[in-house]
């Protein structure tokens, strides 16, 4: 009998007593219910048992994090270490979501819990990871070194396939190295992606006939239907193209299990609706633990938001992400590409430099601060690699600045709110 462990930690709260409350939890997601069972052994327990390992206590807080009608504090909080044997559970992803997470919200007596980590045993390497991850990224689009510099097809919605070429081919001009369809464009009727995949295409081969680069295009090819998802993997495979934008959490687990195990392209993971498993912080899910499955699925490329990013996420959040996709679980090939994004332009380079362990592995994508830049695109994207010049170079954006006209419009255009931080 295996007597590796799955170790899943929970910060839990509660009027009560914490130590007591973990029991609970590891007893009902495991062999127990509310009384004792005549059929659980010691030989049973021994088996499938769940136990709590650790107690990590944490200052309590006055208000609960769920309603408690007619409750009073403090509220008791810790984060609770409980063990899984894995011959309970497996490596069955599924059996991983339904025994260690879904019943645990469940429980009386709490007002808050949240999945803060989950530590898998070797067994679990068994999953494919990403096929091309940060090197296989590098190596798709032709970047040796140095931040990758992508730009996502703005307006979001709405252009015609015509529309779209000629947005990518001045993309292309302005010398990035990605291009991405909006998370939010699949296949709607003014712009099949069919339709989208044969006015694009030509556009990238003819810059890479040109230039000698290739630049890489990431077309949405999400559905629920995971049939019709890989004959949109086809459509763009055959093509020529070499990535894709997958909705993680709108396919699902099961869903990428089915790509993965069948795809020809690079993986660009967006993850709308996170936030609803994250965003009260005494509910949901630690990006750290959420992360863990979606690399052993497959995910090359990981967007994660970014320096004072335009969405509700506080900068602290996106430094410990990045530190998490940086961090191998077995090895370093299951870390995927970073992807810096969310309001992002030259004025957080620095910042993200600093803040990422000067690291240059990762994709800095912009969408806004490339097409709005008062002097176009191209001029936005010059700005960009400036600004991740004067990073490299330990140099303050406005000094950089001095000499290089297109970052001084950008900080003219955004900085005046938006200087970095020391």
């Amino acid at each position: 009998m295996s007597r590796s462990m799955i170790t899943v930690t929970y910060r839990i709260e509660t009027p009560g007593d914490v130590e007591a409350l973990a029991a609970r939890i590891a007893a009902d997601q495991s062999t127990g219910t509310f009384t004792d069972l005549p059929g659980e052994t010691e030989a049973v327990r021994a088996r499938c048992a769940a136990r709590v390992t650790a107690i990590t206590p944490l200052a309590p807080v006055p208000t609960p994090s769920f309603p408690d009608p007619g409750g009073h504090g403090p509220y008791n909080r810790a984060d609770v270490a409980v063990t899984y044997p894995l011959e309970a559970v497996g490596t069955d992803i599924a059996a991983l979501a339904t025994i260690t997470i879904g019943g645990v919200f469940a429980i009386r007596g709490a007002t808050g819990i949240r999945v803060m980590d989950i530590d898998l045993p070797p067994e679990w390497a068994c999953h494919p990871g990403p096929q091309f991850g940060i090197e296989g990224s590098r190596r798709l689009m032709g970047v040796a070194e140095g931040p990758m510099i992508a730009s996502i097809i703005k307006p979001s919605l709405g252009l015609l396939p015509e529309e779209t070429a000629r947005v990518v081919a001045q993309l292309c001009e302005a010398g990035v190295d990605f291009i991405k369809d909006d998370e939010k464009l699949m296949s709607p009727g003014y712009s099949a992606l069919e339709d989208r995949v044969n006015a694009i295409m030509p556009v990238i081969h003819d810059h890479a006939q040109r230039t000698g680069k290739t630049v890489m295009y990431a077309f949405g090819i999400s559905s629920a239907d995971p049939d019709e998802m890989m004959r949109n993997h086809d459509l763009v495979a055959q093509a020529g193209g070499t990535a894709a934008v997958v909705n993680i959490n709108s396919i699902g687990h099961g869903g990428m299990t089915f790509l993965r195990k069948r795809s020809r392209l690079c993986l660009h993971a967006h993850r709308n609706g996170w936030d609803i498993l994250t965003r009260h912080p005494g509910l949901g899910m630690e990006f750290r633990a959420y992360q863990k499955i979606w690399r052993l699925l497959g995910v090359d490329q990981f967007q994660i938001n970014g320096i004072r990013a335009k969405y509700w996420e506080p900068d602290e959040s996106f430094v410990r992400s990045f530190h998490d996709l940086a961090e191998p679980i077995f090895s370093p090939a299951d870390r995927p590409l970073p992807v810096v994004c969310s309001g992002q332009w030259g004025g957080q380079a620095v910042d993200t430099y600093r803040r990422t362990g000067r690291s240059l592995d990762l994709m800095y994508l912009a969408g806004g601060g490339i097409h709005g830049h008062p002097s176009g695109p191209a001029a936005g994207v010059r700005a960009i690699r400036q600004a991740w010049q004067a990073a490299e170079r330990g140099v303050e954006l406005c000094d950089h600045a001095k000499d290089h006209p297109e970052l001084a419009a950008a900080l003219d255009k955004w900085g005046e709110n938006d200087r970095p931080n020391a």
